[in-house]
């Protein structure tokens, strides 16, 4: 007897974000199951920013609906959507500039996880151990001291991953984690990504360097004109003649067919 389908941790159905005229996100659906990595691509203008825009409260659906773990939130707000357990990466770089790292993941592991009508004179065991462990899993233990806006990019990126971390979320939202990264630093991202999925949580990730996407997702969505081109294995991509003529291109395709075939013979 064949076991059940495992309940989906976030469904979008026939979610579309409008402004104006246009649809930014045009009746898109798709379903994210516990643990799974989804990688999310596409061309400038697809509409994958604002996807996470409506998942996560900040801009909510025109028409569709949002599921996390059954329950709609499709007009929860921001901060209820955060306490329910989604909690989200930006593409530039969001932190306190003047507070030292670990007050900046102490900041989001008190008020990141539960509705905090009177804030206390003291934060408590439980959001010291969370920012503990956000920055433990990140690699920022030796630098909690160090005043944020002088950190280099990789580590205000990674600050960003701890402070979204110490909320204890059940799903991760990572808008292009390696934009402006180098190759050496792209490769520690990959690990630290790795370490939370390996934790139990689902990621959902945003990113243009193909090479990043496909080695750490389990899925990959690939977006254009808020809709979907592409929804399959990484090993589908460069064979899907849409996704080559409409993303790709066919240089990108050779170069990341090879990365594949790396992959699978590592």
């Amino acid at each position: 007897m064949a076991e059940p389908a495992a309940a989906p941790l976030l469904e979008c159905r026939e979610v579309t974000k409008r402004f104006g005229a246009l649809a930014a996100v045009d009746g898109l659906s798709f379903r994210l199951l516990p643990g799974e990595i989804l990688g999310i691509g596409g061309p400038n203008g697809a509409g994958k920013t604002t996807l996470f825009e409506v998942v996560s409260g900040l801009n909510p659906a025109t028409s569709g609906s949002v599921l996390f773990e059954g329950a709609d939130i499709t007009r929860a707000s921001p901060e209820a959507i955060c306490h329910a357990g989604i909690a989200r990466t930006f593409q530039l770089n969001a932190a306190f500039d003047s507070l030292t790292v670990r007050d900046n993941v102490r900041v989001a592991a008190y008020f990141g996880r539960d509705r905090r009508w009177w804030p206390g004179l003291r934060l408590g065991g439980a959001t010291e151990a969370a920012a503990d462990e956000a920055l433990e899993t990140v690699g920022l233990v030796g630098k909690d001291r160090s005043i944020a806006g002088a950190l280099p990019v990789l580590d205000r990126k990674l600050l960003m991953l701890a402070g979204a971390l110490a909320t204890r979320p059940k799903l991760l939202l990572m808008d292009e984690p390696v934009g402006g990264l180098s190759p050496g630093e792209i490769d520690l991202m990959q690990a630290a990504v790795r370490r939370v999925a390996a934790a139990g949580v689902a990621v959902v990730l945003i990113e243009h360097v193909m090479r990043f996407l496909v080695q750490l997702s389990t899925r990959v969505l690939i977006m254009h004109h808020g809709e979907s081109i592409y929804e399959g294995p990484p090993e589908g991509l460069v064979e899907d003649r849409t996704v080559v003529d409409v993303y790709l291109g066919e240089g990108a395709s050779r170069r990341l067919a090879a990365t594949l075939e790396e992959q699978a013979r590592a």
